[in-house]
């Protein structure tokens, strides 16, 4: 744990130097104001895909489906919406269900069936490009001018924003403060210090999220829906049964096994998650595009894999958390942002994420051997 508390400060510090860096090279407009705001509604998406993706990693497993998979719900939320005129609440209640259907499909295969993850995901991936194709008929979907869109579009009155940091700040406080009542003996500078450091940071990070954004016209609705999944599925990681069982399942799955633990049911319920998150990125998703196309959510799964595997998580399981893969999402983010600012061509940003994800795996590798 100490060890992923270390990594976890790293990615901060690589985070700022990556801003710091695109600033000066694209003359100071990264840092800018828009183009925060910009990039914290960019992130969404591939950020709520991470936070399913890290429970199916810890879990020793794969997803390779997420992305034409958060494309096809965002098609069907469109054709239920536009095509067949359905309204609002019953389109999303109906794709959130197919969601969760196909992610407990995956994972009846996976922990049932005893079909290697990578197989059944990637079987996945050519069957929903191929549906996506197939429903949208080739042609580009438009959403209306309505509350559906404006969940991609619009953003919180910056008084409700003020609002809803100083509720952040009393309940990250408390969540802290009840730490450091219960610390274990001995009571030293050097155990409260790190619990300190980090109420610092983190509300040090809020503020400053809370002001960039009304600076700019507001907190987006899609960074709203992001905390919220953020704090339900960490509170989930790390605070209930099921959590622990997910890293005891990707640990040594024989051992949870021996243990009692119902490692089929796991791994079902994991591949469910990632299966609702994955209903709710493509709702974002089409939402912020403001239309449904053939050709959505291409190579999101890569940059879901990536940001979890760069936040800390183990490809080998047992290891990872939600707010390092949603850190993760941003520093992939924020290098595409920053590159293309910068005049690179989608060759060189392909290429520096390529090497940036192949060091994250290597340095995995190295810190399990020592």
């Amino acid at each position: 744990m100490k060890q992923l508390n270390l990594r976890m400060y790293a990615m901060v510090i690589a985070l700022v130097c990556i801003w710091i860096i695109f600033s000066i090279l694209t003359n100071g407009k990264f840092l800018t104001y828009r183009n925060l705001f910009n990039l914290s509604r960019q992130g969404a998406v591939i950020a709520i895909l991470s936070i399913g993706m890290v429970f199916v990693i810890i879990s020793a497993n794969i997803d390779l489906s997420v992305g034409f998979g958060a494309g096809l719900m965002g098609a069907i939320t469109a054709i239920l919406h536009v095509w067949w005129k359905l309204p609002i609440v019953l389109t999303l209640f109906i794709v959130l269900s197919i969601g969760i259907i196909i992610g407990m499909l995956h994972g009846y295969l996976v922990a049932y069936q005893r079909i290697p993850a990578f197989i059944v995901t990637l079987g996945g991936f050519l069957v929903y490009r191929g549906l996506m194709l197939a429903f949208t008929k080739g042609k580009t979907i438009a959403l209306p001018d309505n509350w559906l869109q404006s969940i991609g579009t619009a953003y919180l009155p910056p008084i409700l924003g003020w609002t809803l940091m100083c509720v952040g700040l009393v309940v990250s406080g408390y969540i802290l403060l009840n730490q450091l009542i219960h610390l274990q003996h001995p009571r030293t500078y050097k155990t409260y210090l790190p619990i300190v450091v980090k109420m610092i940071a983190i509300w040090g990070c809020l503020i400053a999220f809370v002001v960039v954004m009304n600076a700019y016209s507001g907190i987006p609705i899609q960074a709203c829906i992001l905390f919220g999944l953020a704090f339900i599925f960490h509170f989930t990681s790390n605070h209930t049964r099921f959590g622990r069982y997910v890293y005891a399942v990707g640990s040594n799955e024989d051992a949870a096994y021996l243990s009692g633990v119902n490692v089929r049911s796991i791994k079902l319920r994991v591949f469910a998650i990632m299966g609702v998150l994955m209903s709710i990125a493509g709702i974002v998703m089409t939402a912020r595009l403001g239309s449904a196309g053939p050709g959505a959510g291409k190579l999101l799964e890569l940059d879901a894999i990536a940001a979890c595997v760069i936040g800390g998580a183990s490809l080998m399981g047992g290891r990872g958390t939600v707010f390092g893969a949603i850190l993760g999402a941003f520093v992939m983010e924020s290098l595409t942002n920053g590159m293309s600012l910068a005049g690179m061509g989608p060759a060189w940003q392909d290429i520096v994420k390529g090497i940036i994800l192949v060091a994250a795996v290597g340095f995995d590798v190295t810190s399990r051997k020592n």
